[in-house]
């Protein structure tokens, strides 16, 4: 241990992991924001604290069984001479969670729906629905994290450094997560534009899992083209004029 920390490429491989961490964590701070948006004010931050936290342990958990791991990309079927895996089916089944979750929360934010969780008065009720967010995060997290955790492996040599750099970007989304749910709060347009980019992501795990591999970079892109635009239609809104077409 003593040895990696005057190990320069201990270090490169650190901050390398860690800012590889943060960046494909970006679609697990939207589903992060809309998942807790349902729940009462004084119960959001427990409830993204709690989630990030586990989900925190499931990615250091996962890096402790590499040989499970290596079991997921086992073929188990094969459907239409398509061979389907352990990590297919998760991809899959995390694809399908996303769909669902954001066409019901895009209905509700379009044609005003009932706000779930939100009037929840009984405290046995409330403890359910932040409990049931927290599972909620740390089941999709592990579903965003199996190729970085895979990724992570063939990268660094020490499970030190791996651990240290999930560390490292978690705590970094526990600093921001509470900004970033604010800000898609505030703006209801944000919102829907999370959503749609939660549609997106959920169509690029169904076609991972059939291997047909969507580059994340496209999706990233497309979402930030779409923010940019927003902000320049938020900005004349704020001046008062109209924007153009």
């Amino acid at each position: 241990m003593v040895g990696l920390l005057t190990d320069p490429s201990a270090w490169v491989a650190l901050v390398t992991l860690t800012v590889l961490e943060i960046v494909l964590g970006v679609d697990n701070l939207v589903v992060l924001a809309v998942l807790v948006s349902r729940l009462p004010r004084d119960q959001q931050r427990v409830a993204r604290l709690g989630g990030l936290l586990l989900a925190m342990g499931t990615r250091i958990a996962l890096l402790f069984s590499i040989t499970w791991l290596a079991t997921l990309t086992t073929p188990l079927v094969t459907v239409l001479s398509q061979e389907i895996s352990g990590r297919d089916l998760a991809l899959i089944g995390g694809g399908m969670f996303l769909l669902a979750k954001s066409v019901l929360e895009i209905h509700a934010a379009v044609e005003g729906g009932a706000t779930g969780t939100q009037g929840a008065s009984m405290p046995k009720a409330r403890s359910q629905a932040v409990l049931g967010v927290i599972l909620q995060i740390a089941v999709i997290d592990v579903v965003f994290s199996l190729d970085s955790v895979f990724t992570a492996i063939g990268f660094a040599k020490n499970i030190e450094v791996m651990v240290a750099a999930i560390v490292l970007a978690m705590l970094f989304m526990m600093l921001v997560a509470a900004r970033i749910s604010a800000f898609i709060e505030a703006h209801p347009t944000v919102k829907v534009l999370a959503l749609a980019f939660l549609l997106l992501i959920g169509v690029a795990l169904i076609a991972d899992g059939l291997d047909q591999h969507i580059p994340k970079g496209y999706l990233y892109f497309a979402m930030a083209f779409a923010i940019v635009v927003e902000m320049v239609n938020m900005r004349a809104r704020a001046r008062g004029a109209t924007p153009e077409g």
